[in-house]
């Protein structure tokens, strides 16, 4: 049993990206995103944690990031928080993607 550091980082990411957005701005949905889905994330890693083929709490998760974050930041073009937040998106939709190509086929 691996422990998922990437996955436990991202999320720490995401929730520590949520509390900043708070502390600097008071945007209170800043915090409950990035709680929930900083919570979400800490979640699927800890499903990969102690099953690496139970990736989909995960893939949900990064897969909706990329997508809301990735819209903000083509709206903004700034790329603090949405930039940031929709490239690590990205790169962990990718890690699980590969993950997911490469587990042994079941018949």
């Amino acid at each position: 049993m691996s422990v998922d550091w990437v996955g436990y980082g991202y999320a720490a990411l995401i929730a520590s990206g949520g509390a900043i957005g708070y502390v600097k701005a008071g945007s209170v949905p800043s915090l409950a995103a990035g709680l929930l889905f900083g919570g979400l994330a800490g979640f699927g890693a800890y499903q990969i944690s102690n099953d690496p083929n139970n990736i989909w709490v995960s893939l949900a998760t990064s897969g909706a990031l990329t997508g809301v974050m990735g819209k903000r930041f083509y709206g903004s073009r700034k790329f603090m928080p949405a930039g940031l937040m929709a490239g690590a998106s990205l790169l962990m939709v990718g890690k699980l993607s590969l993950a997911l190509l490469q587990k042994p086929q079941e018949s």
